[in-house]
């Protein structure tokens, strides 16, 4: 099933505190994904910038706007438990709590009002994106936000690519490998790089800056499919080098029937399709320029600690 949103996992979370007792916020997780049946994967799926679990970032928000709405308090932290405001709600035994719900709690309005006068500029894709009744946390909907900005600027990216005659996919396969750590110095891999012709492989390549050990690159900058002749081709160019190591790099993608041959011949023959080679770029700053940086903060329960 799919990890729930925040609005659902309201009602359940006041009515695991429904005895009165301190809950533990850890334990309150743990409870609620047991109760939604969640799979070993759902429950470590992470945010995408992996800095905490999704679900509990999920049950973290639920719990934040019952509190925000007199519901739940925290007498200290790490824990948090029922108000007599929560026990009169569930006396009334509602078929859910929500957004709209709580907005029937001046608390809870005046909490919406703060934090839509916080909001960014009208123009903010985020805002956009995130409706007042949304099932979205925030950190959902920056994280949306971010994944919609980072599949256009993959597909920019490789389009980008694309319209450069090949020397430029020469030199950009050096600096990408370089600042992935291979090659040694620019120059080494420059040199290495770009010998096309010999015997299907297009380089050679330093795995680590003391060359221990070398990669042998193939390099098509392709808007049709890489087929498995190819992928044998490289690796019969292997064999002939002696070489157990190889990397192909396609600006299009590959046959089911190549990547099946890659997994099962005894060279180590790794794949990159246009979609991963934009990905790489991103991730190790490659034709790509930062234009913003947003920090979020949480409280520092620390700080706060009296003990």
């Amino acid at each position: 099933m799919a990890i729930p949103d925040y609005q659902t996992l309201m009602l359940p979370l006041l009515q695991l505190s429904a005895d009165g007792a301190l809950q533990n916020v850890r334990e309150s997780s743990e409870k609620l994904a047991q109760q939604f049946g969640l799979e070993d994967d759902e429950r470590v799926e992470l945010l995408p910038s992996g800095s905490a679990f999704l679900f509990d970032s999920r049950v973290g928000w639920a719990r934040t706007y019952l509190k925000q709405a007199g519901l739940l308090e925290a007498p200290r932290r790490g824990f948090f438990s029922i108000t007599e405001r929560g026990k009169s709600v569930l006396k009334d035994r509602p078929a859910k709590i929500d957004v709209a719900f709580l907005e029937q709690f001046p608390e809870f309005k005046a909490f919406r009002s703060r934090k839509r006068d916080a909001a960014a500029q009208p123009s903010d894709p985020v805002q956009a994106d995130f409706p007042e009744q949304s099932d979205q946390t925030p950190e959902d909907a920056l994280a949306n936000a971010y994944l919609k900005l980072r599949a256009e600027l993959a597909a920019d990216l490789l389009e980008q690519v694309k319209n450069n005659p090949p020397a430029f996919f020469e030199r950009l396969v050096v600096d990408l490998l370089v600042r992935m750590g291979y090659g040694g110095s620019r120059q080494d891999a420059g040199r290495a790089i770009g010998r096309s012709g010999d015997g299907g492989i297009d380089g050679v390549i330093s795995e680590d800056r003391l060359g221990l050990d070398v990669l042998y690159i193939q390099a098509k900058r392709w808007d049709s499919t890489v087929g498995r002749p190819e992928i044998q081709k490289f690796a019969g160019a292997l064999q002939g080098q002696r070489a157990s190591k190889g990397i192909f790099i396609t600006t299009s993608s590959f046959s089911k029937e190549a990547e099946e041959y890659a997994a099962v011949i005894s060279s180590r023959i790794v794949l990159i399709n246009g979609s991963r080679l934009a990905d790489l770029m991103i991730d190790h700053n490659v034709g790509v320029a930062s234009v913003g940086r947003y920090e979020i903060k949480r409280v520092d329960s620390d700080y706060f600690d009296e003990s």
